[in-house]
């Protein structure tokens, strides 16, 4: 028998006899149906997430047959194995707390199985950046198959799409501007088709990222989930991974480095893209041994335009930025801003792509000299309040809330924030600064998407629409609003977040790139010296993430997971 370390050949189980274990596999393996001459090909290895409690991946099935197709085609044996998958709005108490789970399910048995190349099928907001950690850490030949957005369907006069019209449907409903009938009907018409949401949330940001990163195939990124260009870019990725079998890579070192890192926070800046996907990329390039220090984010962001108008920070929808021009557009209108000589999935660099587009709907994608807004679309604020940083989405925010100093309305939990936001008899006005606490990596809510905090009813009511929030939470990629979000040290493992007491001043300032709490530092040891750090649960996965889990400026990974071996 042959020691050529591809396919069946590749990881054989340990019974102390190399022969017998290839053997006995192949013996297994025609159990199967495989014929010998299917077992004797390279192996691409397809990782799958169809879930039923995950609607994102509703045609992860057909995917998965395109890319086996693609990859027969090609001369390789296609073999899908199934992963932990990450329903953004079916996990409690978040979806955050299992994407290093996730990471890990992924580098493992990418590691463990007989494959010498994988496609990463996934979508949903933590399943893309879960799958290229794992990716990153195993270090086979790897490609990105997202499955692509929701189209916005026809209601009523207007096209509805998850989620930012979710949240803009429901904030009415709150101010009383919808009843309970209206919002129910709303409710079954916000997301009819299959795919991710339709908006640039966090999924669509990190297909973007995906791709400018080098690991997604080009222009795949925005093609809408039901599309027939979805399934041929399935069949393409497949015949693609059978292509970086036989020229032994690029792999996902040769690919994320610090400078494809660099381009993919272009992009993120330039499509006014999720704040998750700081979180999730910095994850991705710790993997790789890569930081990605906040204060390098504000000089990108300085000098990176916003220049597509998609929701929620503008009026279109995904599928119109990828039939707008797409990624090729984009690229094309940011080249000289970016590593044009970083390496891609195709075997080729980023720059062999970059070429002036056929078409462009310049009401979608603007050319640099007419930005939608002249800087980029994400700023991190450090200050006493938060001394490792915060992020504010500033594109999707009020700019006339930005230079101000308020009293503070503290929130000391989710529950509380539940119990008290709507009380008639909340001390609140429409000038304070809304802060919730409690609700950051280390705490047992796991860093949720909550600090999209709500407007108090009886301020709704009135019609305001957006005030100053802050917490160490996270915020949908879909929402929008002056939301200071991912503030570390987070107030449960004893940063100065935890330490507000209601009536304190703090003073914001995106000028200055600052939001500092104003009390004295003899009065902040003294509420310091009562602080108890919160007892971590007992056993299981829940355990180890309170054990391992980072800061949010260190992406939320697990500090075992981080760097190469």
């Amino acid at each position: 028998m042959s020691n050529d370390p591809k396919g069946f050949r590749r990881n054989l189980t340990n019974y102390g006899d190399r022969d017998f274990a290839l053997y006995l596999r192949r013996s297994f393996a025609q159990s199967t149906g495989l014929s010998r001459e299917l077992m004797g090909r390279p192996i691409v290895g397809i990782a799958q997430t169809a879930s039923g409690f995950n609607n994102c991946h509703r045609q992860v099935p057909e995917l998965v047959e395109a890319v086996k197709r693609g990859v027969l085609r090609a001369g390789g044996l296609p073999l899908d194995f199934p992963t932990v998958s990450l329903g953004e709005v079916f996990l409690s108490p978040t979806s955050l707390m299992f994407r290093n789970l996730m990471s890990m399910d992924t580098e493992e048995m990418i590691r463990a199985q007989p494959m010498d190349a994988v496609v990463l099928i996934g979508g949903c907001d933590k399943t893309v950046p879960a799958q290229l950690m794992g990716a990153a850490s195993a270090d086979l030949p790897a490609i990105q198959l997202v499955t692509g957005p929701m189209l916005a369907l026809p209601f009523r006069g207007e096209r509805l799409g998850a989620c930012t019209d979710c949240r803009r449907f429901w904030a009415k409903y709150r101010a009383g501007e919808v009843s309970d009938e209206g919002i129910d009907t709303i409710e079954a018409n916000l997301a009819t088709t299959a795919g991710t949401c339709a908006v640039m949330g966090t999924a669509s940001t990190m297909a973007c990222i995906a791709e400018a990163l080098g690991m997604s195939l080009p222009d795949t990124a925005g093609i809408p989930a039901v599309h027939a260009d979805r399934i041929r870019a399935a069949a393409a990725a497949g015949a693609r991974a059978v292509e970086r079998i036989a020229t032994g890579g690029p792999r996902p070192s040769e690919i994320i480095t610090e400078k494809s890192v660099e381009n993919a926070l272009r992009v993120l800046l330039a499509i006014g893209g999720s704040t998750n996907a700081i979180v999730h990329l910095t994850a991705v390039a710790g993997r790789r041994g890569i930081d990605i220090p906040l204060r390098r984010l504000n000089e990108l962001s300085d000098e990176t335009p916003v220049l597509v108008d998609l929701k929620p920070t503008g009026s279109n929808y995904m599928a119109d930025f990828h039939f707008a021009g797409g990624m090729t557009a984009l690229l094309w209108e940011l080249r000289d801003l970016l590593h044009l000589d970083c390496m891609t999935v195709t075997g080729e660099p980023l720059g062999s792509r970059v070429r002036e587009p056929a078409y462009v709907d310049r009401n979608v994608i603007r050319p640099r000299a007419e930005p939608f807004d002249p800087v980029g679309g994400l700023v991190a604020l450090f200050g006493s309040l938060a001394p490792n940083g915060a992020i504010l989405k500033r594109s999707a925010a009020d700019a006339r809330l930005f230079e101000r100093e308020a009293r503070a309305v503290v929130f000391d939990s989710l529950a509380d924030l539940a119990a008290r936001i709507d009380d008639p008899a909340l001390d609140v006005t429409a000038d304070d600064f809304l802060l919730l606490q409690n609700a950051g990596p280390t705490s047992e809510t796991g860093m949720p998407e909550a600090g999209y905090l709500p407007i108090p009813k009886k301020l709704a009511a009135t019609g305001i629409k957006d005030m100053v929030r802050i917490s160490d939470a996270r915020m949908s990629g879909t929402a929008y609003g002056t939301v200071v979000l991912h503030v570390s040290p987070d107030a449960a493992s004893g940063g100065p977040l935890g330490l507000v007491r209601n009536g304190d001043r703090i003073r914001l300032s995106v000028k200055e790139r600052r939001i500092d709490l104003l009390v004295d530092e003899a009065e902040l040891a003294r509420r310091r010296s009562g602080w108890r750090a919160p007892v971590p649960p007992k056993r299981g996965y829940r355990r180890l993430y309170a054990d391992q889990v980072l800061q949010a400026e260190h992406g939320c990974d697990f500090g075992f997971l981080r760097g190469v071996d």
